[in-house]
């Protein structure tokens, strides 16, 4: 499948039970330079993510400095200003679950975070050879681009709430099949969502 197929058919088959999302959402505060860039209202969940950043054993200077482009998500359901984060097996590395494990007790998720840990556990080993030469900015070990993305979701699930959002839904897709993705979970999603 091709990169925002799996966003692509969950938005259509949403679209087809009556729910809008809008595929590629971007907040100012959701940027390259991660926690480092997340404005003072969000200071104590930067602190958490700060902890993350290096279990994941990040080097700060490049993201202190770094740019303050926007990062693209998979889709927003704009009445309701809920994310809604599409993932596939890449997602579900070893350093996700370092990260996971990370996460404040009482941080507001809209996701299970055991179901997740297991299925970082039961995945672990496909999701951490995905892409694995790849190097990302601030992550210079080995499994650069899989720590990257830890973070990044780490990021969007932690600071959402801070920045007054809705906690952030996660759907697996692990197959890479968002219309079956959201099939699976259309009750847990509508739920969330109050339609």
């Amino acid at each position: 499948m091709a990169r925002g197929d799996s966003e692509q058919s969950f938005k259509a088959a949403a679209a087809s039970d009556g729910i809008p999302l809008t595929q590629n959402y971007s907040f100012s505060w959701l940027n390259e330079r991660g926690h480092f860039g997340l404005p003072p209202e969000a200071s104590e969940v930067a602190a958490s993510l700060h902890g993350i950043f290096l279990a994941l054993e990040g080097d700060a200077i490049p993201y202190a400095a770094g740019r303050t482009n926007v990062l693209r998500g998979d889709l927003l359901h704009e009445p309701s200003g809920t994310i809604i984060e599409v993932d596939e097996f890449q997602h579900f590395s070893s350093w996700r679950l370092v990260a996971l494990d990370a996460y404040p007790l009482d941080a507001a998720l809209g996701f299970d975070r055991d179901e997740y840990r297991y299925l970082c556990r039961r995945n672990a080993n496909r999701a951490d050879t995905f892409r694995a030469s790849k190097l990302a900015k601030g992550f210079p070990n080995p499994g650069s681009r899989t720590r990257q993305r830890a973070y990044y979701d780490s990021l969007r699930d932690l600071a959402a709430s801070a920045m007054s959002l809705p906690p952030i839904i996660r759907v697996p897709a692990i197959d890479d099949d968002g219309a079956h993705a959201y099939r699976t979970h259309r009750d847990k999603i509508a739920g969330a969502l109050g339609i």
